[in-house]
Formats: C-alpha cells, sequence, structure tokens
C-alpha cells in the first residue's frame, strides 16, 4: 500500500501561476505538516516569498499549546517569518476580519480535522469561507484524510436552532468527509458563494483509517495525542456536556472517562450487558491534572476498540451515559453553560445538536429506538452528500 498523498504536497508539485502572484494567507497549525513533518508554512514561505503575508490560528493556537473551550490565544508575530499571526479563536473574533483580508488575495488552508462535527476546525474553515466571500478573497483548501475514515457516518443531523461554534452546517456527529469535501459542503448547502478550489489528495481511499495512509500522525489539538484518540471522540466528547471526567488532565484523553462516584465494576457490567460492538472496557482509575475532578480519584473506564468498523462511538457513549445516569442518578449531573461562546444553552444541547438527545437519555428511552429516530434525516444527509465528495 503506499502512502497518501497530501494536499500540501501536491501544491507543491502543481504550483500555479496565479498562486505565484497572488498574495497570501495561511489558516494552519503545528499539525499542519508533510509527509517528512516539514511545517506546510515553511513550504508555503519557500514557494511563495515575500507573497506570504499573513498566518491565521484556530483554536488552540499556531503551535497547539491552548486547552479547549474558551481558552484563547493572542494574535503575534511569527518570530522566523516576520508576518502576524491571527488567532481566530478569541471573545474578539471567530472570523477574519476585512482588516486582516486586506493583506491578502488567497487564503490556504490546510488543517488536519478529526471527522467530528464539533472539532472547531471545520466551523473556522466555514467562517473563513464566508469572510472570503464576503471580501472578495479566494479560498484554496490543501486537503488531509478523515483519520477515523471518510465512509462510515453515525449521529442525528443538528438543528438549525442550535447552530454554534460546534456546528456550522447540518451534518451528523461523525460526518465521513474530508476537510475539502466540507468546504465544497459547506459553499454550496449554506450558500456562501465563495471562490473556492480545493486541492485533493492522491492515493487516498475513502475507507483509510490513518494508520493505512501511512502518514505521521501530529497531534491537532492537546487532548487528540493519537488516531484511536480521533475514533472514540465522535462519541466521548458528549461528556465535555457532564460532570464526568472525559479524560482530559490524563495520558489517554476521551478514551478514558470516570467520576469519583462511580462504581467502575458496576458499571462495566452493565454496559457488557448491552453486547456493544467493536469494543471492550476496562476498569481504572485515576486523578486528572487538570479539569474536571483534578487532582481527585476517579473511578473508571478506559475504552479499548477492538474492531473499528464495527464500532459505533456516538451510540456507545450515549450508552455510558444512559447507564451513569440509571446508576447514580443524584450523582450525575448536565454541566451548566457557557460552552465554546454560548452562554443560554446547555452545553450537552450544543454538543448533539438536539435537544431530543439529552430528554430521550433522561427518560430512558431506548437507545435503538432514539437512533432509528434519526436514521431518515441521516439518508437524507448522504444523499446531498454524495454531490461534494472527492475521492
Amino acid at each position: 500500500m503506499q502512502r497518501v498523498i497530501l494536499g500540501i504536497e501536491r501544491l507543491k508539485e502543481f504550483y500555479p501561476l496565479w498562486l505565484q502572484e497572488a498574495r497570501l494567507g495561511l489558516l494552519c497549525n503545528q499539525a499542519s505538516v508533510d509527509s517528512a513533518t516539514r511545517p506546510t508554512r515553511a513550504i508555503v514561505a519557500e514557494l511563495a516569498g515575500e507573497n506570504l503575508r499573513a498566518l491565521f490560528a484556530p483554536q488552540h493556537g499556531i503551535r497547539g499549546q491552548a486547552q479547549a473551550n474558551m481558552v484563547e490565544t493572542e494574535d503575534e508575530v511569527d518570530p522566523h517569518l516576520k508576518i502576524p499571526i491571527y488567532s481566530l479563536y478569541s471573545s474578539k473574533t471567530r472570523t477574519p476580519t476585512e482588516e486582516q483580508l486586506a493583506r491578502i488575495d488567497c487564503l490556504l488552508i490546510d488543517l488536519q480535522d478529526v471527522g467530528t462535527r464539533v472539532y472547531t476546525f471545520a466551523t473556522t474553515m466555514g467562517f473563513c469561507l464566508e469572510a472570503a466571500a464576503k471580501y472578495k478573497k479566494k479560498v484554496v483548501v490543501l486537503d488531509r484524510p478523515n483519520p477515523i475514515n471518510a465512509e462510515q457516518v453515525e449521529g442525528n443531523i443538528f438543528k438549525e436552532g442550535l447552530r454554534s461554534f460546534v456546528g456550522f452546517a447540518p451534518i451528523p456527529m461523525r460526518h465521513g468527509m474530508t476537510m475539502g469535501e466540507l468546504a465544497r459542503f459547506f459553499n454550496e448547502e449554506r450558500k456562501i458563494g465563495a471562490e473556492l478550489e480545493v486541492i485533493p489528495m492522491q492515493g487516498y481511499k475513502r475507507e483509510y483509517f490513518f494508520t493505512d495512509t501511512h502518514l505521521p500522525w501530529v497531534p491537532p489539538s492537546p487532548n487528540m495525542p493519537k488516531p484511536e484518540t480521533a475514533l472514540v471522540y465522535p462519541g466521548q466528547v458528549l461528556l465535555e456536556g457532564t460532570n464526568l471526567s472525559e479524560g482530559r488532565g490524563t495520558p489517554e484523553p476521551f478514551e478514558s472517562f470516570g467520576a469519583p462516584f462511580i462504581d467502575a465494576g458496576l458499571l462495566k457490567g452493565q454496559l457488557e450487558k448491552r453486547r456493544l460492538p467493536g469494543v471492550r472496557f476496562l476498569e481504572i482509575s485515576f486523578a486528572p491534572e487538570f479539569d474536571k475532578w483534578q487532582g481527585r480519584i476517579c473511578s473508571g473506564i478506559q475504552i479499548q476498540v477492538t474492531d473499528p468498523r464495527a464500532y459505533k462511538p456516538y451510540y456507545t457513549t450515549l450508552a455510558i451515559i444512559q447507564e451513569v445516569m440509571k446508576a447514580w442518578p443524584d450523582q450525575f449531573s448536565w454541566l451548566p453553560p457557557p460552552y465554546e461562546y454560548e452562554f443560554e444553552k446547555l452545553p450537552i444541547d450544543i454538543i448533539t445538536g438536539d435537544e431530543a438527545i439529552r430528554k430521550g437519555l433522561e427518560d430512558g428511552r431506548d437507545l435503538d429506538e432514539m437512533e432509528a429516530s434519526w436514521q431518515q434525516e441521516l439518508e437524507g444527509f448522504l444523499a446531498i452528500r454524495k454531490q461534494y465528495l472527492l475521492y
């Protein structure tokens, strides 16, 4: 199996004349590298010279240094390139301003997504498309793999009334698209109308997990240390809306979870009774170094995926929450706002994109019934999605 050739590597090979003459901006971070781990910004700087006029950083900062959920990074100047770095994750702005875009003619976007709707890089790309359309700038997306494959999808379509920084367009939690495909979907389905070009990968197949690509994994954010983390994330991110630790402050964020009030043996037994596909559960204890339950001993579970294609991350975590709610109704709770710049709605509703999910869990509704209730809208999404696929 040959390795996948990334969009940034194809840019190097087929550098068009119009791009050589354009003033460029680049949205990237520490995971924006080629197959030899050379940074995209160094590659573009070499190609464009003084025509690289500005860098833009998503959530977590250009070096991936900031933790999640409203931990902001400031604008700065790149010490080597001597050009501004604009933070697109702050209370001031989450979209490029007219003044920032006045420096450039074209915005290159090279970000490693993790295949989950609530991961904010896709929303930042959507906001950039809106700003580019408004101020008449071109956008070029340098495509990268979906690390949990671009074939399988799962979850409900979020409701427009719950649109937020973790929900830019009506897609399911596990969307099965690359960043380039998402850009095409956003641009058309949200009627943005930006001048958009995607430089696709070569040798990429939709069924690939990240390990199939033979590319190096560079964590795109502090709590995404390995591709296996991305695999559980479409479900485990739901725990951000609860008082359960999702493993932040431990070596295995999202793969591990728990709380001081949990009996891990009891929870493991209840989960095993459900015969959830492609997964097994290991009893653990941990003391998070930061975030929820900092310094407290938490009893919990480590998720071990045994069959990535059979495993259903969203369904699995809904089952986890339901079992915790059933066993510890007085200790479990939904977290209050704010969450990702939403100050009124419950974080769990913002994350799932549908209040009916929370209410179904509270009512003890059968999960198979809940899953069946969103299948029709999921099939509708798949029909629309087809026209934007590149591979």
